[in-house]
């Protein structure tokens, strides 16, 4: 298969275009009630958010850039952040607890679903799940395992484990940003400004394993050395790209909440302080 057949390949798979038709459609059901109920926590930017979501994820697998990820790296590595980085924040950004729940079939929720989610034992396993230690291991062990060269050749080589692959990173992605964007209703307590060493940690070993991919003097992966070139790009330079991209994209994405939650910590403590002055002051006048 040529370079030219591969860009135009945009592969039709019925299971996962009709999963993700489903959750669409049940998403914009319950978003359609709450939204009515209480429309400043679920604005048009919500719906926006999860469609887009659900579009990045068809894109990342249904595209031509699943065809490409085999001969190139650099496609590859883009692949997966669009798992880990984009699709995810997206997702979450769209708040789906509610919205998901809302839009299920009455009698699956009453007699299915509500039963299990008033669960004692599903409580105790949810709360564990929710703990950041928990959601930040998940995405920086399935990071590193599926770098490995012997777990990463086993999803190049086999269509099976490259779905496993994308299914670890998509769903261990949706645990670690969940602490961070806190989709309404967020209930776990947390301190927000322990995101800032979260997200710190997560791109320092970002960091070590592409800088792993850019400085190793020889071509990681054999299954990309001997892939046929269709740039002018060498295997080692396709490496070397791919680790740049994950460096300076995975920063990005870790870098910038770090920015954004340092300030709302920050406004937080100045507007208590400020509070706390006017209340001193108050008091002393009617004292």
């Amino acid at each position: 298969m040529d370079s030219d057949a591969v860009f135009r390949a945009w592969e039709f798979n019925p299971l996962l275009l009709g999963q993700t038709a489903i959750v669409g459609l049940v998403y914009i059901r319950g978003w359609r009630k709450v939204s009515r109920r209480t429309p400043y926590h679920f604005g048009i930017g919500r719906l926006i958010s999860f469609y887009a979501g659900l579009a990045t994820i068809l894109l990342a697998l249904l595209s031509p850039i699943d065809a490409f990820a085999g001969w190139l790296l650099t496609v590859h590595m883009i692949q997966h952040l669009m798992l880990m980085m984009v699709a995810p924040t997206l997702l979450l950004y769209g708040a789906p607890y509610l919205p998901v729940l809302s839009g299920l079939p009455h009698r699956l929720l009453k007699d299915g679903i509500g039963p299990l989610l008033a669960s004692t034992k599903l409580r105790r396993i949810g709360r564990i799940l929710a703990h950041p230690v928990f959601c930040w291991s998940a995405l920086i062990l399935s990071s590193t395992a599926w770098h490995t060269p012997l777990m990463y050749e086993l999803a190049l080589r086999s269509s099976v484990w490259h779905k496993v692959e994308h299914l670890c990173f998509l769903t261990t992605a949706l645990f670690f940003w969940w602490p961070v964007v806190r989709p309404y209703p967020w209930m776990f307590p947390v301190s927000r400004w322990t995101m800032i060493p979260y997200l710190f940690l997560a791109d320092f070993q970002n960091t070590a394993l592409s800088a792993f991919l850019v400085f190793y003097e020889r071509v990681l992966y054999p299954t990309y050395a001997t892939a046929p070139r269709i740039t002018a790009m060498t295997a080692l330079e396709d490496q070397a790209a791919a680790g740049a991209i994950m460096w300076v994209a995975g920063s990005i994405f870790f870098l910038i909440p770090v920015g954004l939650i340092t300030i709302e910590v920050l406004s937080t403590r100045r507007a208590t302080f400020t509070d706390d002055r006017r209340w001193c002051a108050v008091t002393k006048q009617a004292s």
